[in-house]
């Protein structure tokens, strides 16, 4: 389905990353020393880019939450509480951040309210079964996990994770110097990648593998650019939300 970025989501007068995400602690360092330099100059032009671009992360938490809830044999705490989609997102979180720690980070959650999408068509998703009271729980225990990794949360009512993400990679693309990474398990998502600017970082297998994708990727996939991608979901229909097609 086509995301909708929300303008109101943040306030005009809000300066960059103000208020939603969270600058690295005090005294980190990417890097402590310079590499030795070996290979083309173009390669460590490129590696000095990346190391001075800051990067924002966008998390769409209920798409990692649930791939983590499902990929994972159950699990418990010692009281006996389950905890397998906590663990399973705390496991993808502790791989990035060994990778590359993001300068700027949120995780958007949907809420259980019907959206605007409902509203306009009673359909949308109406095929889902009910959410187990035993992911209920683990949803609301992860906005105290990704505190614990100094990542700001956010929600907003009749509106779902993906428009959020929308909505902050649309207000922040224009940052001179920052990239951004959107993870996520949904390739709706995919409709958002803008050049090198703007990529998305999908869950390929379970909670174990991702795969980075910018717009020669999409292209590859889908033989179309990211912008005509909900074009092409509304004539061919999409199963998981739905929606039936031309």
């Amino acid at each position: 389905s086509s995301v909708t970025p929300r303008t109101s989501f943040l306030s005009s007068g809000e300066s960059a990353f103000g208020g939603c995400c969270r600058e690295r602690p005090a005294g980190y360092n990417l890097s402590t020393a310079e590499p030795q330099r070996s290979g083309s100059s173009r390669f460590w032009d490129m590696a000095e880019k990346n190391r001075k671009e800051k990067e924002l992360l966008l998390v769409d938490a209920n798409s990692l939450i649930h791939r983590a809830f499902h990929a994972l044999p159950p699990l418990t705490d010692k009281s006996g509480e389950p905890i397998q989609a906590i663990y399973g997102v705390a496991s993808i979180l502790l791989k990035i951040w060994k990778e590359r720690r993001p300068s700027h980070a949120a995780a958007l959650f949907d809420r259980p309210e019907p959206t605007f999408r409902e509203q306009e068509y009673p359909e949308y998703k109406a095929q889902r079964p009910p959410t187990p009271s035993e992911l209920i729980a683990q949803i609301k225990e992860a906005h105290a996990l990704f505190g614990a990794f100094g990542v700001k949360t956010a929600e907003a009512p009749g509106f779902e994770a993906d428009d959020l993400i929308a909505t902050l990679a649309e207000r922040f693309s224009g940052e001179e110097g920052v990239r951004i990474v959107i993870l996520t398990g949904d390739l709706d998502s995919l409709q958002l990648v803008r050049g090198d600017r703007i990529l998305v970082r999908i869950l390929k297998r379970g909670v174990s593998e991702t795969e980075i994708y910018d717009e020669a990727a999409v292209e590859r996939r889908f033989g179309l650019s990211p912008g005509a991608l909900p074009d092409y979901k509304a004539l061919a229909g999409d199963q998981c939300d739905n929606i039936r097609g031309v």
